[in-house]
């Protein structure tokens, strides 16, 4: 079992919920006709999660396992 944690930090997981909030809003565009308003609204969501993961260094989250045989 390994005893790594691949949690993550908070401020990680608003950055991700952020992003996923974006892609919800933006298949909700796309079913919806499609709204192409509303699917640049999710765009825009998304791109502000990126952003806000770039600044919270969301990569520094990773943690490397030993190789599991």
């Amino acid at each position: 079992m390994s005893s790594g944690s691949h949690a993550g930090r908070p401020k990680s997981w608003v950055a991700v919920t952020i992003i996923f909030i974006g892609f919800a809003i933006g298949g909700a565009g796309l079913v919806m006709g499609p709204s192409w308003v509303v699917f640049g609204a999710g765009a825009a969501v998304t791109a502000l999660g990126g952003v806000i993961a770039l600044a919270v260094d969301i990569m520094s989250d990773v943690v490397v396992d030993e190789p599991r045989a």
